[in-house]
C-alpha cells in the first residue's frame, strides 16, 4: 500500500474506482468501431475444451444462469444489446461475434486494472477487490466466449451448406 487512508475513505474510493472502471471501459469500448474487433484473431481464438460453446454447458451449466447477467453495452448510445438474438442472418451473427469479442475484451481490461487497488488498499483489501473483480467479470467473460462459440458453430454450418 503506497497511500494509507482511513477504512471509510478506502471503501468509498474502491466503490468509486470500480464504478468508473467498469462503466468507463464499457462506454469507451462502445466508441470503438465494431470493425476493429476481430472475433477470429489469435487472441479471441476458442480453446479445444470450449468445443464451440458446449464446454461451457458441460463444465459451468451456463444455460442456467447466463440470462441473468446485465448487458451494460445497451446502456450507452451506440452499444449493441446482446440479451436476445434479433436475427439469424449470417451478417447479424457476424456482428454479434464482434460484439462478444468487444465485451470479452472489456471484462479482461477491467480485470487488468486490479493492481491499481494495491496503491490504497492493504493486502486484505486487494484480496477483497480481487474477489469482487472475479465475481463481477468472470461470469461475463464465460458468457461472451460461450455465445461466440455457439455463433461460430452456426456460421460454420451455414458456410458448409453454401
Amino acid at each position: 500500500m503506497l497511500v494509507e487512508l482511513p477504512i471509510l475513505w478506502t471503501t468509498l474510493l474502491n466503490v468509486l474506482a470500480w464504478l468508473v472502471i467498469q462503466l468507463g471501459l464499457a462506454w469507451a469500448m462502445t466508441r470503438i468501431p465494431a470493425a476493429r474487433f476481430n472475433p477470429r484473431s489469435s487472441l479471441a481464438r476458442l480453446w479445444n475444451w470450449e468445443r464451440f460453446g458446449r464446454g461451457y454447458e458441460k463444465f459451468f451449466a451456463i444455460k442456467r444462469w447466463k440470462d441473468r447477467l446485465p448487458d451494460a453495452a445497451s446502456w450507452f448510445k451506440g452499444g449493441f444489446p446482446k440479451a436476445e438474438l434479433r436475427a439469424h442472418t449470417p451478417d447479424f451473427l457476424e456482428q454479434f461475434l464482434r460484439e462478444t469479442w468487444r465485451g470479452e475484451l472489456t471484462h479482461w481490461l477491467a480485470l487488468l486494472t486490479l493492481p491499481l487497488f494495491a496503491i490504497w488498499n492493504p493486502v486484505w483489501g486487494v484480496a477483497v477487490n480481487a474477489a469482487y473483480a472475479v465475481a463481477l467479470n468472470v461470469p461475463c467473460l464465460l458468457a461472451q466466449r460461450y455465445n461466440r462459440g455457439r455463433f461460430l458453430r452456426v456460421l460454420n454450418r451455414v458456410a458448409k451448406s453454401d
